[in-house]
């Protein structure tokens, strides 16, 4: 678990210290910048922890009960209560940033099913039919796959 020095900082120092660390990573351009930031910032136990945080969060937005919880992010039900309680009561970013995830997975899944339909529009038999059909094959694979891993 992370640790905190016994030393406390003076809290203007404490302040600023976190303001130019907040102003940090509002500033990330790209995922490839911000993976290295948080690499180089975080030890992978405290990468693990707050993805799992995130994960917890998303999984109770979706309506999942602690148990599914428990099993599939091996969380305990502390932390999955911590979490719960910090999106209900908190100061609603969580509920922010899930909300934008959430947008976000039904714009993918919304693009995906309108390219499967236009996949499916080149009529059978015809010349060229054959890549459509394999086209539309591995789409819904793939579309198969996603689903199986959500659950």
């Amino acid at each position: 678990m992370s640790q905190v020095s016994k030393y406390p900082l003076p809290r203007d120092t404490s302040d600023r210290i976190f303001e130019i660390f907040l102003k940090t990573l509002i500033n990330i351009r790209d995922k490839e910048e911000g993976n290295s930031l948080i690499s180089d910032f975080f030890t992978p136990t405290e990468r693990i922890m707050l993805a799992k945080r995130l994960g917890i969060a998303l999984l109770l937005e979706k309506g999942c009960d602690y148990q599914a919880i428990k099993s599939s992010l091996k969380v305990s039900s502390a932390t999955i209560a911590s979490v719960n309680e910090a999106r209900k009561y908190g100061n609603n970013s969580y509920h922010q940033f899930i909300t934008k995830i959430l947008r976000d997975e039904r714009v993918s899944a919304f693009l995906e099913e309108l390219t499967l339909k236009l996949v499916s529009l080149p009529a059978s038999g015809t010349k060229g039919s054959a890549v459509w059909k394999q086209a539309k094959k591995e789409l819904e694979k793939n579309r198969r796959k996603k689903s199986t891993l959500l659950q």
